[in-house]
């Protein structure tokens, strides 16, 4: 075992997994729908800074170094501690969100992780919504994968992590959450066409979550 990767397994099995199977009950299904290798693609809603710890702690810890999400870098990299967890703890690859930044190019790395086997999360609304809503799915999972359609996307929907830790507050609080993993899909048609097959396949998987309430929508 590669020394640098005992900090993050040590953070995953020390700190994370007690949070994720005590204090949150975590409700999670076809946890055999995970990627048992790459390369993968990870396809989640986000509501919490919660969402990439929880989706990574679902994989072996052998496995957790090659799980990689993709992340915001005028974030994450705003300073020299959050940088450090980042990059050394989640494993982060790095976006440029401010927009100047030509596609190929925002997914240089993100390719290059795939091309070695590696499972990139991703979060397709782009930045974190209102606790338990669904934002708008936008179209770089297709623009990504170009070239690259043997890849199977796997969607996920997580519910009640907006709540446990939602944006802008430093308190976590206890709350159940589901995890329901959809079946795999792959790239085709045009990318509207996929946005929306992927749209669906959130919407099926919300409908199996325990926590959701009624009053609970999707925007």
């Amino acid at each position: 075992m590669q020394i640098s990767r005992i900090p993050k397994i040590l953070f995953f099995a020390v700190c994370v997994r007690p949070l994720v199977l005590i204090a949150l009950g975590l409700n999670i299904v076809n946890r055999k729908g995970l990627p048992t290798s790459g390369p993968a693609v990870i396809a989640a809603n986000h509501n919490s800074h919660l969402d990439a710890i929880v989706l990574i702690s679902l994989f072996p810890l052998s496995m957790i170094h090659r799980v990689r999400p993709a992340a915001a870098a005028d974030y994450f990299l705003a300073n020299p501690w959050r940088a450090w967890f980042s990059k050394n703890i989640m494993g982060i690859i790095p976006l440029d969100r401010t927009g100047g930044t030509d596609l190929d190019v925002l997914f240089e790395s993100c390719r290059e992780a795939l091309d070695r086997g590696e499972v990139l999360i991703l979060f397709p609304e782009g930045s974190r919504g209102d606790p338990e809503k669904m934002g708008r799915v936008r179209k770089g999972i297709v623009h990504l994968l170009k070239d690259r359609e043997h890849i199977d996307v796997i969607p996920i929907v997580m519910h009640g992590l907006g709540r446990a830790l939602p944006r802008g507050e430093a308190l976590f609080v206890p709350f159940n959450c589901d995890v329901v993993i959809g079946d795999a899909l792959r790239v085709s048609g045009t990318a509207a066409e996929f946005t929306q097959k992927l749209k669906l396949s959130f919407h099926k998987l919300l409908n199996c979550c325990l926590t959701r309430n009624p009053e609970d929508s999707e925007k």
